[in-house]
């Protein structure tokens, strides 16, 4: 994947409504896509990721900033005129059509030759796997293949962009997993920068090559699954994107102490004072009561997933901390409801957060 940008989103704005009624729905958003990247726009209902993907589309306009794809100022081209292709939650199929007649519906609409849109119908038909299926009519396939035929419709063009709005929302959660490998598979084969929108942290997480987690209208933090997941910039990124303890702790010199006394060395350039202190469940050791070095701790109740277990614990100041551990062979899941435990953390875990 090259680091070049092929959408370059700049200081995009988009309110709706007037006066006291007005919504702002992005505020002052930049964001630089790169070339046959899987980028995913993250984040609660709301936060303006499917804004953000209307105005790459051009169903919307922005009220100020710019659009530009390949170096090319878009914001003033109407969404025909614009070399991307849009798979929205409802697919929009024709019924009436069999799979390969939709497929291929958009090259006929473009005039294209009667030999080239056959040729691209049956390899997009390969691509997506529905050769079998090329004439049933999409009211008599499942709705993973109806996902699919949309998928295919939406490729044979040879879009520069694919946007995908929540296209996975309406599956059952077996066919949603398989169809997450199918999009990374696709994104892959086919080169081509998908930009996908999803509240799903999960979906974000497998998938992408980056992620923009947004919140209120803004873009919080760009970054790789794994930089957004053990680096996260605020504490709306650590709490929305997986499970995460939330510890208050003054700061000083490197030391943290908690509100029921305990300190905990830790390595940061955080300036001192008031801070958050997140730690992933997973990085969550549970010790015995006064082992050296552990925080006191009370374990309130247990709940076994299978793979693990989550630990459900509280400070001696009430904080709630949650710890998550891998199931032995033996199915022990851990302590008695009710112990006395201590607990540490994994070295380098810490994230310091502003209070």
């Amino acid at each position: 994947m090259t680091d070049d940008a092929i959408i370059d989103v700049v200081d995009a704005t988009k309110v709706f409504g007037a006066a006291d009624q007005k919504v702002v729905a992005l505020d002052r958003v930049s964001a630089k896509i790169r070339r046959n990247e899987f980028f995913t726009l993250l984040g609660p209902s709301g936060c303006g990721k499917t804004t953000l993907l209307r105005l790459i589309a051009g169903f919307e306009l922005p009220d100020s900033g710019e659009i530009r794809l390949d170096g090319e100022e878009i914001g003033h081209l109407p969404p025909n005129k614009r070399p991307v292709n849009t798979v929205f939650q409802s697919y929009a199929l024709f019924p009436h059509m069999t799979v390969r007649e939709n497929i291929g519906f958009g090259l006929l609409m473009q005039g294209r030759p009667e030999k080239e849109i056959r040729d691209t119908v049956d390899r997009m038909l390969e691509l997506v796997r529905m050769v079998a299926m090329a004439d049933r009519k999409t009211d008599q396939i499942s709705g993973g293949q109806q996902q699919r035929v949309a998928l295919a419709r939406a490729l044979a063009p040879q879009p520069k962009v694919l946007l995908l709005d929540e296209p996975l929302s309406a599956l059952d959660y077996k066919l949603r997993k398989e169809m997450q490998i199918e999009l990374k598979r696709l994104q892959h084969e086919t080169g081509i920068t998908f930009v996908f929108v999803t509240h799903d942290q999960e979906e974000a997480l497998t998938m992408s090559d980056r992620i923009a987690v947004m919140s209120n209208g803004k873009i919080n933090q760009i970054g790789s699954p794994r930089d957004i997941y053990t680096h996260p910039v605020n504490r709306f990124v650590a709490d929305f994107i997986g499970e995460t303890n939330f510890i208050k702790a003054r700061l000083e010199n490197g030391v943290a102490q908690l509100a029921g006394g305990a300190r905990l060395d830790i390595d940061t350039d955080h300036s001192d004072g008031d801070v958050t202190l997140a730690v992933r469940p997973e990085h969550v050791r549970i010790e015995a009561a006064g082992a050296k070095g552990s925080i006191p701790a009370k374990v309130n109740s247990s709940v076994y997933f299978g793979t693990d277990s989550h630990v459900y614990m509280s400070l001696e100041d009430e904080t709630e901390v949650v710890a998550r551990l891998g199931t032995d062979a033996s199915g022990d899941a851990g302590p008695e409801d009710g112990a006395a435990v201590g607990i540490s953390f994994a070295p380098g875990s810490i994230q310091v957060l502003e209070d």
